[in-house]
């Protein structure tokens, strides 16, 4: 039995080496690529022949074509505006589907669940219409605020994680505030919120990377205006035929420097984020 064991344990060793080799191999290509100093896409090799920071330095110099700099502040004021209105209509809806009890609550429920079953570009083309006629896509900057929209608007529906959450927690502390005078509101407020840490962060990280990295739909509202254009169609634009052999080692780099600030806030948040998803599921 304990030679068994013993085997057991290195081959599960040996699988989780060969996953993690398999795993951090296209990072690895990717990282390599974006100090890649020979230019062109296609290379029979993969180790470059020569390093440069040419590719991150050139990223930071906006040519007609392509303007890295803006590109990545127009994705981050839409994702952070986007990210603060999502939360909080996540969070308001979670605390009332958890405290409230109310007629036609659990059809609610259920039709929410429902329709997050289903992906959200389905709705595109109807979305994109109701824009159109509402007068959102005349110039970029409506365009860019009918993205703020899209990305917060249905926000509301993805409540089950937060909701359950807040199901762990006794809802003796809210009565104890409602005897102390608290409206629901004073409740959710100055009580709850400060107990939901980890899930507030969780909420805030879930919904800021939607924005971030998303292309389909930002694509079908900026179209051609390369002005208002977000990250991801930034960088898919440097792949294009007509420029793919100028910028492909940008691409790379572009794709490296984006991913920082993702890595960084789970690196800083990781425990709040941890805690969050497991108090939702005991919820």
């Amino acid at each position: 039995m304990k030679i068994k064991k013993i085997v057991v344990n290195i081959l599960s060793h040996v699988l989780l080496a060969v996953l993690s080799v398999i795993w951090v191999l296209p990072i690895f290509y990717v990282i390599l690529t974006s100090f890649r100093e020979e230019g062109g896409s296609y290379k029979s090799y993969i180790w470059p022949k020569g390093f440069t920071l040419d590719n991150y330095k050139n990223l930071f110099r906006p040519t007609s074509q392509i303007d890295f700099v803006r590109w990545f502040t127009n994705t981050l004021v839409i994702a952070l505006i986007s990210t603060v209105i999502a939360a909080f209509f996540v969070l308001c809806v979670s605390y009332c589907m958890s405290r409230l009890r109310f007629r036609m609550r659990k059809p609610f429920m259920n039709i929410a669940l429902i329709l997050g079953m289903f992906p959200g570009f389905m709705s595109m083309i109807a979305v994109y219409y109701i824009l159109k006629g509402l007068g959102f896509l005349e110039t970029g900057m409506l365009k860019q605020v009918a993205l703020i929209m899209v990305y917060s608007g249905g926000a509301g529906l993805g409540f089950y994680m937060a909701k359950g959450f807040f199901d762990t927690i006794p809802t003796s502390i809210d009565e104890a505030a409602y005897i102390d005078g608290a409206t629901k509101w004073d409740t959710f407020v100055h009580v709850t919120l400060p107990m939901s840490k980890p899930i507030i962060t969780y909420t805030l990280l879930t919904t800021f990377m939607g924005p971030w990295v998303d292309y389909i739909f930002a694509k079908v509202i900026m179209g051609q205006d390369t002005r208002y254009y977000t990250i991801a169609i930034g960088l898919w634009t440097m792949l294009e035929k007509e420029y793919v052999q100028y910028f492909y080692t940008q691409f790379y780099a572009g794709c490296v420097l984006i991913s920082i600030p993702i890595a960084i806030l789970f690196l800083l948040t990781q425990k709040c984020y941890v805690e969050g998803v497991t108090g939702a599921v005991k919820g």
